[in-house]
């Protein structure tokens, strides 16, 4: 009987590796770096189903998702994606992510970028710019609810220039002939975009044999710990502007005695990759005072 048949497994993602500059030769194909939740969307013989990166069901929190997976022209598929929030021009909102799956999942898209399994066949060892066109296929025009990860052939330095222009979070290259192998590769690589902010620079902490970092916070609370060089010049400075106890929002575990405090009224001018929740290879660029 048909439902005696087993379902569709979720399947560990594969995951690109974090570069710094994109890959220049051919043989690679590049895609915009969505900024959402990377979602497995699965439809087997009993409904579809939406899964976490780490292989739990959302599917009721994706319900319109869920529901147009089930109208696309599959007995069964399982697509690789990007669950994102888009504004009206597109762009993926990360910071409105949580409230529309709360209240207002209708408002969310989902951004297929491989396809792993398709009406019985299974498709990991097939090519990846393979891939890409029976994704299409089968997701095309993708105007709706579910989308389509366009990809650029080549160029991969103009393509990182243009996602730099438009303030997106990065970009994903990817080996034209990979296949698809679950966990961290080669033949994926991601290369993000980064910003300068200004944080409140609350003190230095020092460690043996490690690099020296800033404690910084914004808005009253702790935001990180990026990279500092402390010259001379700037040890001079700060030594000026030092203090005895922690500030009240420094978290439990950041509050050592590794770290010199420092008076209010400090800023750090930090980089540090886009599109991240935390600071993250962050670096202090400047002291600024007043």
């Amino acid at each position: 009987m048909r439902n005696e048949e087993p379902r569709l497994k979720f399947i560990k993602p594969m995951e690109p590796r974090l570069v710094k500059t994109a890959p220049v030769s051919d043989d690679w194909f590049h895609e915009i770096k969505y900024d959402g939740f990377r979602t497995q969307l699965i439809l087997d013989w009993a409904g579809a189903r939406a899964f976490s990166r780490n292989g739990h069901d959302w599917s009721k929190r994706y319900w319109p998702i869920v529901q147009a997976a089930e109208k696309l022209p599959a007995k069964s598929f399982i697509m690789d994606g990007e669950m994102i929030a888009p504004d009206e021009d597109g762009r993926p909102n990360f910071h409105a992510m949580h409230s529309r799956m709360t209240w207002n999942a209708e408002q969310l898209a989902y951004v297929p970028f491989d396809i792993l399994h398709l009406d019985g066949r299974d498709l990991r060892a097939v090519p990846a710019i393979e891939r890409k066109a029976i994704l299409w296929d089968l997701v095309k025009p993708a105007t709706g609810i579910i989308q389509y990860s366009v990809h650029v052939e080549g160029g991969g330095a103009d393509f990182f220039e243009g996602v730099e222009r438009m303030g997106l979070e990065g970009m994903v290259s990817k080996r034209r002939g990979s296949s698809y192998r679950s966990g961290a590769s080669d033949a994926w690589l991601k290369i993000k975009c980064w910003e300068t902010h200004d944080f409140e620079l609350w003190g230095i902490r020092r460690r043996p044999g490690k690099r020296t970092e800033a404690i910084v916070g914004r808005e009253g609370r702790y935001a990180g710990a990026p990279a500092i060089n402390v010259t001379k010049e700037i040890r001079a400075r700060l030594l000026k502007r030092m203090r005895t106890a922690p500030p009240a929002a420094v978290p439990r575990a950041i509050a050592g005695d590794d770290v010199e405090w420092l008076q209010p009224g400090i800023r750090a001018r930090v980089r540090s990759l886009r599109g991240e929740a935390k600071l993250r290879h962050g670096s202090v660029t400047g002291i600024l005072e007043g």
